[in-house]
């Protein structure tokens, strides 16, 4: 900052005015602020710095929860449940460790789509003042929500990595402008619109919606584009009305005798008429599902074999589906039981064509994991060094050992020391209030302000979050774990799962983590005729995320049960076959009612609740008996 720069600062901040824009690039140099940002940009309450964004974004550890295949020691993709926000901080320090490369070896993902739900479940019309104010206030809450996803998957591209965004006509404007200030307007390589055709319904009163938007955006200025990859084919009676025959060599050759250089097929255009909405045979019964010959060409045109494609929004897994057909590597996120099941079942039945068609096609391996909802049982069995990486990771630390009046120290956060007690260690030793004195003893006089102390919750014989020795705060963190204000900058928020097919694509923003506690589950089951059901009596469940808590009724926090009617303990994979959303089943007494005839030697059933948890019970086929009906008397 020059000097007339400063006098004029002081001069501005002492008239109480607020600095110009102009003086921005001086006031944070470490921020870019190309002329482009200042000449339009959307406004609105709550927009946060993408400072701001990529500091605070919580990186949550990925923990692996199911294998399936035999995983290489180089790469395996990756199907995550959780806040896709926490789970791509978390892949952005793997690409800064070099773990998150395409084949080549080049970091960072080349290819990401997504397709976002705008979920306020209103079409911003409201004529009402009040109506109109919350659709201008849930607008700008999505907005905010996927401007942060789009911050960070800038961050995750490679140099020469493309995103597309599939956008309905809800929105699509308000997010082109956001994403020419994330990545430039110089950068917006097209507007794809896809046409698709829908039945009119009577009495409709405007042009039937049947287009989409995609909007494609590269990171920088190069970038993948296959175009004879996704060329399409003329059809008999456009190549006669362009006046040439095919050869053998794929050349034209003209009514004049000339030759016509590539005429293989049509040059794609940014607006699609080839593309159905859906076909029967590859629909997999989720809402928003898109056709795999959509993602076909997207993936053909912006990646090559090898290069990481990845999509967090992924719901029915059209995208993994797609990308593991082609040989391409992949990352598919969502927040939902419903979407992973589904695309866990659909990974495991793949066929070889685009769009559900051909010869069964066994998927590379890929690794299940949780991130942000993490099973205790499984963190007990890690190695001694795993379960310490994990819990640094867990609490924000840097792994970076040390030593401290002759005591090892694990690591750092915010600048101060951390000790990790994995639950291998001096398994019946307890850390003590004594245990914490004798500690101040040795380090006391060497470190200020805070001593961060992470354990398995049952190694600490003490209650308090936090014991204080002169001026050190001693934390313990336990896992599980209290949610301690003093530590993490904001209130942890819950993943909610949907309680209806309305909501199954709500969009949900999680803060923090939380661990899996089996909910308390009561039923019965029987039979019908020729229906067989399964009646929930009890279930309640209550997440250990800390904040203001109302106390929650039976059943209240029920959020679907789903059902694989021929279960294979052998293969230990559950392929759901139907959903029950407690919407649904609270209209029918609470229970779950389907053919009987469906039923194979056992049933799997999971109830879930609306933070994620799940209980797990497999039913042999003879518990849906039908109820035997009472003798009479005899005379």
């Amino acid at each position: 900052m020059t000097d007339a720069e400063r006098q004029r600062l002081i001069e501005i901040l002492q008239r109480g005015e607020l600095p110009p824009l102009d003086l921005a690039p001086v006031l944070f140099p470490d921020q870019n602020f190309p002329a482009q940002k200042r000449e339009a940009e959307l406004t609105y309450l709550g927009k946060a710095r993408e400072a701001d964004i990529l500091a605070e974004a919580m990186a949550v550890p990925l923990q692996c929860t199911r294998r399936f295949g035999k995983n290489g020691d180089d790469w395996h993709n990756m199907l995550i449940f959780g806040d896709n926000l926490q789970a791509m901080k978390s892949l952005l320090e793997m690409k800064k460790q070099g773990k998150l490369c395409n084949a080549d070896g080049t970091p960072g993902i080349r290819l990401v789509y997504i397709d976002p739900p705008f979920s306020t479940k209103r079409e911003m019309q409201g004529q009402d003042g009040v109506q109109a104010y919350q659709d201008k206030v849930a607008a700008a809450e999505f907005l905010e929500f996927i401007r942060k996803r789009l911050v960070l998957i800038r961050e995750l591209l490679s140099d020469d990595g493309s995103v597309y965004v599939h956008l309905d006509w809800r929105m699509n404007s308000y997010v082109r402008v956001l994403m020419d200030e994330i990545f430039g307007k110089e950068n917006l390589l097209n507007e794809i619109i896809w046409c698709y055709t829908r039945m009119a319904t009577k009495g409709q009163r405007q042009f039937s919606r049947a287009a989409d938007t995609v909007l494609w955006y590269s990171r920088s200025d190069t970038w993948t584009f296959n175009v004879d990859d996704i060329r399409q084919p003329y059809s008999p009676s456009s190549k006669a009305r362009e006046g040439y025959t095919l050869n053998k060599l794929g050349s034209g050759i003209s009514k004049e005798g000339k030759t016509v250089l590539n005429p293989i097929g049509k040059f794609p255009e940014n607006w699609i008429t080839d593309i159905p909405y859906l076909r029967g045979n590859e629909r997999v019964d989720y809402p928003t599902q898109k056709p795999e010959t959509l993602l076909d060409r997207i993936i053909k045109a912006s990646s090559n074999e090898g290069d990481l494609v990845a999509d967090f929004f992924a719901g029915s897994g059209t995208t993994p589906a797609v990308a593991e057909k082609l040989g391409r590597r992949w990352i598919a996120s969502d927040c939902g039981k419903l979407a992973i099941y589904t695309m866990q079942k659909r990974l495991l039945n793949l066929r070889d064509g685009i769009g559900s068609k051909g010869a069964p096609l066994w998927a590379k391996p890929f690794t299940l994991h949780n991130a942000g909802l993490y099973d205790v049982e499984k963190l007990r069995k890690l190695p001694e060094e795993d379960w310490r990486r994990f819990a640094l990771q867990l609490f924000q630390c840097k792994d970076a050992p040390h030593t401290i009046g002759g005591i090892h120290m694990d690591g750092t956060r915010r600048g101060k020391t951390v000790m990790v007690f994995p639950p291998q260690r001096n398994k019946g030793a307890l850390i003590s209030k004594e245990t914490i004195e004798e500690i101040h003893q040795a380090i006391g006089r060497k470190v200020a302000g805070a001593v961060f102390i992470i354990a398995p919750a049952m190694k600490f014989g003490f209650f308090q979050d936090y014991i204080d020795h002169g001026r050190v705060r001693y934390y313990a963190l336990r896992i599980p774990y209290s949610f301690i204000e003093h530590v993490h900058r904001s209130d942890f928020t819950a993943l909610m799962q949907p309680t209806g097919e309305t909501n199954v694509n709500d969009t949900v923003d999680a803060v923090g983590f939380d661990f899996i506690e089996r909910p308390e589950l009561k039923y019965t089951t029987g039979r019908k005729q020729r229906d067989a059901f399964i009646k929930i009596t009890t279930f309640k469940s209550e997440a250990r995320v800390r904040g203001p808590q109302k106390k929650r009724e039976n059943l209240e926090t029920l959020s679907m049960l789903m059902l694989d009617y021929d279960y294979d303990p052998k293969k230990c994979v559950f392929e759901f076959d139907q959903v029950f959303y407690a919407d649904a089943m609270a209209k029918n007494g609470w229970k779950a009612t389907f053919p009987a005839h469906q039923l194979g030697k056992q049933v799997m059933a999971i109830f879930v609740d609306i933070y994620g948890n799940e209980a797990r019970e497999l039913i042999a086929a003879g518990k849906f008996r039908p109820a035997k009906k009472s003798a009479g008397k005899k005379r």
